[in-house]
């Protein structure tokens, strides 16, 4: 087959985030397993050859203009969430918005095939969009391959630097000896003043990774950014509470192995790779099962009300302080880990295309 695949999300500010990751991963997959197939890499605005037999587009955004109305050749989209959509008295999108979802919804609904990241996006997009479940695919994510269980010696641990790496992190992020963990983003569903306010009725640390947690240099006055404006509130000169921005994926590894839980307390995710990473690299999750989480964690999680600021807090209490309760849930974490790969992502992706192309 020769496929076209949209990576213009690679040269702008999704590169560190989901959408990039997932695009480049998947990228470095197909070549890796599948290079029978011929793989055009094109960004917007570059002119396609007319020989393709389809062009995949990895990526969907209700409010913003990607997909084309007309399509000259056979296609295939990746829609990774709808939680503006399935959550819009939280996202208010305006008119301008909401005459870019309409365009968005008609172009979705032309394309031949549309993948998802889990059933819980699938369902979404058959009842916002209005696609027949039979046009949908489940392809799962999987975390990146630097996530491990890191050697606890002197070892190599992190790629170029032998030492003892538990030192070296502590030392480089200022981390306490035992901590909770969260990585993301900062929006509504991630639910994040209800867990700094859970986290402040206990004595534990929480060392937060993600970009927007220390930028400020936003748009305050956006609905969109309510819950980012309450957390630079919530953990202002709060020294329980360590923010530590973007990190590096080998330093992160490193970070999810020295954390005691690793907790993601969304009320809604299209997949969720965090819980991944952090079960890859033996570290015991708490999440709700709201969303994609439950399907994405199996039974390698801890589970609380993510509307429940207390339950959060017993939770994260319970789990921080059973040493045979985190030793389960690592184990657990370590099997539901497995099923989950890279390899698997890239068959997936191949049968969908295989539909379209064969249409």
């Amino acid at each position: 087959m020769k496929i076209a695949v949209d990576i213009s999300p690679l040269q702008t500010g999704h590169k560190v985030r989901g959408v990039g990751f997932y695009l480049e991963h998947l990228k470095n997959a197909l070549v890796k397993y599948y290079p029978e197939n011929k793989y055009i890499f094109f960004v917007r605005g570059e002119k396609l050859p007319n020989n393709i037999d389809l062009i995949h587009f990895p990526y969907f955004e209700p409010f913003f203009l990607a997909l084309p109305l007309y399509k000259k050749f056979k296609t295939v989209v990746t829609v990774h969430d709808l939680t503006p959509i399935v959550f819009s008295q939280n996202f208010p999108r305006g008119i301008k918005g909401e005459i870019k979802w309409q365009m968005q919804k008609y172009s979705l609904k032309k394309t031949n095939r549309v993948i998802t990241d889990s059933i819980c996006s699938k369902d979404d997009v058959n009842k916002y969009v209005g696609i027949d479940k039979n046009k949908i695919d489940v392809v799962y994510l999987a975390a990146g391959e630097k996530f491990r269980k890191l050697p606890l010696g002197p070892e190599l641990g992190i790629e170029g630097e032998i030492g003892n790496w538990k030192l070296e992190i502590k030392k480089r992020y200022n981390l306490p000896d035992r901590f909770v963990l969260y990585v993301g983003d900062v929006t509504w569903n991630k639910n994040l003043p209800r867990l700094i306010n859970a986290i402040k009725t206990t004595d534990i640390p929480l060392v937060m990774v993600g970009k927007n947690l220390v930028n400020g240099n936003y748009d305050k006055s956006n609905p969109w950014n309510y819950d980012l404006n309450r957390v630079h509130e919530l953990v202002k000169e709060d020294k329980q509470i360590i923010r530590l921005g973007f990190v590096e994926d080998n330093d992160l590894v490193a970070i999810y192995n020295l954390a005691s839980v690793f907790v993601i307390p969304s009320l809604y995710e299209g997949f969720g790779l965090p819980i991944l990473e952090a079960q890859a690299c033996g570290c015991p999750v708490i999440t709700t099962k709201e969303g994609s989480l439950a399907e994405v964690a199996g039974e390698g999680a801890f589970f609380v009300n993510g509307y429940n600021q207390d339950s959060i807090a017993k939770g994260i209490q319970e789990v921080f302080n059973s040493d045979s309760l985190r030793e389960e849930l690592i184990k657990k974490g370590f099997d539901n880990n497995k099923k989950y790969s890279w390899k698997e992502t890239a068959k997936k992706t191949i049968e969908t295309y295989k539909k379209v192309a064969g249409q």
